[in-house]
């Protein structure tokens, strides 16, 4: 127990000293942690309300105690299956997906004409910089079955225009796909500089023994940049059940809620428009558990069967 409490005392100490002298280097930390002490850790104090029955009159610590009550009435709920289906089914389908950025990343690396790359870039890069309004706004043009331009190329074709918008069998398509296009350049960022950092005579002696450009890339690159490729999969299951709110409900409609129809959008529903504080905190806070048990359960596996992981 001495030695302990000994122990705690020395790295007490060095961190003491350590911020002493680099205390320059975590001045410029302050902004950044000052911002996630503001708004992302303060507010965790409002999640009491979710076992509070909460009355804005009362307060958060003057309203009664609830228990769990609206959590089960939450799992009591004829819309909660299909809520958790909704949500899980775009959450895999964008999952699926998540090998995409790579094979661009990897696809850019290759390519040596260097006007074509930046271009190429470029293009790719440009739609993350586009609103999520402006993106629906886009996709409802395009595919408007009277005046979309995609419906009059399928009339053109010989084919019978398609409500794609009001379809709930197309929505997840729709959804998942526009975001990849939205994302992908973007995502490629990361992978390419660490693509930068292969050492460039791992692929002369490669050359030199035979190895085709397909093999360089599966033994070469895809090894160089697997621990990135692990740490962004870690990171992409933390908020797996976050799917994004924003253009779901943006695209979201009575004839397309069958599939639409997702917890991110119900807390809203609930919470802002019906005003049931407690019930859509404890709605949230059930999202939230469940992305915090999966990002421990998929950085315990990381941890255990390669030596990338985020603790």
């Amino acid at each position: 127990m001495r030695d302990k409490k000994l122990n705690h005392s020395n790295s007490f100490l060095r961190l003491k000293k350590n911020i002493w002298v680099n205390w320059q280097l975590y001045l410029f930390l302050l902004p950044a942690l000052t911002y996630f002490l503001i708004f992302h850790y303060l507010p965790m104090y409002g999640v009491q309300i979710a076992f509070k029955n909460f009355f804005a009159t009362e307060g958060i610590t003057g309203s009664p105690w609830a228990g769990f009550v609206h959590f089960e009435r939450f799992f009591d709920s004829y819309y909660f299956w299909r809520l958790l289906k909704n949500t899980v089914l775009i959450s895999l389908y964008q999952l699926v997906l998540f090998p995409l950025p790579i094979i661009f990343a990897l696809m850019l690396n290759e390519v040596r004409n260097g006007l074509f790359k930046k271009w190429s870039q470029t293009l790719s890069y440009a739609p993350h910089f586009i609103s999520v309004v402006v993106v629906v706004g886009m996709i409802v043009a395009f595919l408007d079955p009277l005046t979309g331009l995609i419906n009059h190329a399928i009339v053109a074709l010989g084919g019978e225009s398609i409500p794609f918008l009001t379809s709930p069998d197309w929505f997840r398509h729709i959804y998942v796909w526009s975001g990849e296009w939205q994302s992908l350049g973007w995502g490629t960022i990361i992978y390419l500089a660490a693509l930068a950092g292969v050492n460039p005579e791992l692929h002369e002696a490669a050359k030199v023994d035979g190895a085709t450009r397909m093999q360089r890339i599966m033994r070469i690159n895809i090894p160089a940049i697997m621990p990135t490729i692990v740490i962004l999969f870690i990171l992409n299951i933390g908020k797996f059940m976050s799917t994004g709110f924003e253009k779901v409900l943006l695209m979201q409609n009575s004839l397309n809620s069958e599939t639409s129809d997702i917890i991110q959008t119900f807390v809203y529903e609930v919470g802002l428009l019906e005003g049931q504080y407690s019930f859509s905190a404890a709605v949230g806070l059930f999202d939230s558990v469940i992305n915090i048990i999966l990002l421990i359960f998929v950085n315990y596996l990381a941890r255990k069967t390669s030596e990338n992981s985020l603790w």
